[in-house]
């Protein structure tokens, strides 16, 4: 029984690796300093966490195997053991780049010879004197756009 509870354990842990740093870091929602933080360090650690968690749920259950009856407890054992390789994938991928491609290099006019009309709402950044704008109309989608500005590199985001 213990054992079946570490393998669920083990599940609950890889696919935690996933969904903590998804539920924090999703978008149009406040983000604490504190829960950020915590976040960002599961989504660091998440790779290799998950992964062991796997290992470790494979290894008992293949140790465990013989002596399991009945095809519920068999069937669980499995179902867990896939959601833990599910969390060790999930874990891995960037979903937010799934979600929100980013606009290749960004092309720039001058403000008077840009179609841009008096209503359009635009994402200004100012760095060290250089200006930019960037069209919510075009942002819309991509959501993301990679610059520099003043040989820095920035990210605005929508």
């Amino acid at each position: 029984m213990a054992a079946r509870l570490l393998i669920f354990a083990c599940s609950l842990v890889s696919l935690a690796c996933f969904t903590i740093p998804m539920y924090v870091i999703r978008p149009f929602r406040h983000q604490g300093a504190g829960e950020l933080r915590v976040a960002l360090f599961v989504k660091q650690i998440a790779p290799w966490l998950s992964e062991w968690c796997l290992v470790i749920g494979l290894t008992i259950a293949i140790l465990l195997w013989p002596r399991i009856r009945g095809w519920r407890y068999r069937s669980a054992v499995i179902v867990t053991l896939l959601l833990a390789g599910v969390g060790a994938y999930l874990s891995r991928v960037n979903v937010y780049e799934l979600m929100f491609h980013p606009l290749g290099p960004p092309q720039f006019q001058s403000a008077k010879d840009s179609r841009i009309d008096k209503d359009d709402m635009l994402i200004a950044v100012r760095l060290n004197g250089v200006s930019r704008a960037y069209p919510i109309r075009e942002m819309a989608y991509h959501h993301v756009v990679n610059d520099t500005v003043a040989g820095e590199p920035i990210v605005s985001t929508y």
